[in-house]
C-alpha cells in the first residue's frame, strides 16, 4: 500500500494544498484563494471538498494517512489557529479538530515557519543536523527552532516568534499591536517600508522613485540593486544589518549549527546574505564567531510550503514509532 500525506500551507492571500509521498514527491497540488471566503466554515469546506475530490481519484492501494498544516499563529498543542493577524477570520479556529472529524485521520498543525523547519530537516539542507534555525522571509518574518533534532514548540505551543521581538520599541507599527518588531524591518513588507524611508533620506536619483507602495515588490528592489541603484543597495545593507544583529542575539539562546533563510526576500542572494553575515559576525559573542553558518534553504521553490506542511505528518509517525 502506498502511503501519502497532505500538506496545506495557509497564507493570507492563497492556500497551497498538495498530496506528497514519503520521498517528497508532490503527486498533486492546487491553490485555494484564502481571501475568497468571508466565513471560516466556508473556507474549510472548500479545502475539504478539494481533498475529497482528490481522494476519490487516488491510484488503487494509495492511502492518505494524515494532514499537515502550516499557518501563522498555528498552535501545535491545540491544533488551533489563534488570533492570526494575516487572516480575516479572528479568534480561535479549531482547524485540526475539524479535519480529524471530517477525514478520521491525524491532523498536525503548527505555525508556517515551524513547518518549514521540519521540512528543512526531512527534505532540505538540514538533513543530518540536530541544531538549526529556519527564518522565513515572506510578507512577515517567521522562525522555527530545532534543538537536539526536536522542533521547539514551547510550553504553550507557540515558541519561535522571532519576528515579534523588538528592534526599536518606538519604531514601526506592527500588525500584532506592538511597535518596532523585527518583521516590520526584515520581510517583504518591511523592506518596502525601508525603501520609502531611504528615498526620503537620499537626494540621489533612483529608479524606485515614483513607484507606489502597492506596486513595489521585493523583486523590483532586488533587480534595481543588481543594476547598482544606490537606494536599493542601501536598502539591503540596512535590512541585513538589522537581521544580522538580531541573529547574533538569537545564536546565544540555542547555539545552532546553521541558520537557514527561506522565502522571497532570501532569493536576493548575496544582496541579503552578505550584509547579514557581516553584521551577525560583528555582533556575536566571541565564543560563537566563525562557527554558525547562514545558508539558503534547500526548499526554495513553489512546492516548499507543501513539503514543509506534509513533513509534519511523517515526523509525527516517526516519533510514534520511536516511542514504542
Amino acid at each position: 500500500m502506498s502511503e501519502l500525506t497532505v500538506g496545506i500551507d495557509i497564507g493570507g492571500t492563497n492556500t497551497k494544498l498538495g498530496i506528497v509521498d514519503r520521498g517528497g514527491k508532490v503527486v498533486h497540488q492546487e491553490n485555494i484563494p484564502t481571501t475568497d471566503y468571508e466565513e471560516f466554515p466556508h473556507y474549510f469546506e472548500a479545502m475539504a471538498m478539494a481533498l475529497r475530490n482528490r481522494q476519490s481519484s487516488l491510484p488503487q492501494g494509495a492511502k492518505i494517512i494524515g494532514i499537515g498544516v502550516g499557518a501563522a499563529n498555528g498552535n501545535y498543542y491545540t491544533g488551533n489557529i489563534e488570533h492570526a493577524t494575516n487572516l480575516k477570520w479572528k479568534g480561535i479556529l479549531p482547524l485540526a479538530k475539524m479535519f480529524e472529524k471530517e477525514f478520521n485521520i491525524p491532523c498536525i498543525l503548527t505555525n508556517d515557519a515551524n513547518a518549514a523547519a521540519v521540512g528543512e530537516m526531512i527534505y532540505g539542507h538540514a538533513r543530518g543536523m540536530k541544531d538549526f534555525i529556519v527564518i522565513t522571509l515572506g510578507t512577515g518574518l517567521g522562525s522555527g527552532f530545532v534543538c537536539g533534532g526536536i522542533l521547539l514548540n514551547g510550553h504553550h505551543g507557540i515558541a519561535g516568534e522571532l519576528g515579534h521581538t523588538s528592534v526599536n520599541p518606538t519604531g514601526r507599527f506592527c500588525n500584532c499591536g506592538k511597535r518596532g518588531c523585527l518583521e516590520t524591518y526584515v520581510s517583504a513588507t518591511g523592506i518596502k517600508r525601508t525603501v520609502y524611508k531611504l528615498l526620503a533620506d537620499h537626494l540621489e536619483s533612483s529608479e524606485l522613485r515614483g513607484i507606489s507602495f502597492d506596486n513595489l515588490n521585493t523583486k523590483m528592489i532586488t533587480e534595481a540593486a543588481q543594476r547598482g541603484d544606490i537606494v536599493a543597495l542601501a536598502c539591503f545593507e540596512y535590512t541585513g544589518r538589522i537581521l544580522g544583529m538580531k541573529l547574533a542575539e538569537t545564536v546565544v539562546h540555542t547555539d545552532p549549527e546553521a541558520i537557514f533563510l527561506f522565502g522571497g526576500l532570501s532569493l536576493a542572494g548575496d544582496l541579503i546574505f552578505k550584509p547579514t553575515i557581516k553584521h551577525m559576525e560583528a555582533n556575536l559573542m566571541p565564543a560563537f564567531r566563525g562557527k554558525v553558518k547562514i545558508l539558503p534553504s534547500g526548499l526554495q521553490n513553489q512546492i516548499a510550503p507543501i513539503l514543509g506542511a506534509s513533513s509534519l505528518v511523517w515526523d509525527y509517525f516517526d516519533k510514534k514509532e520511536t516511542a514504542r
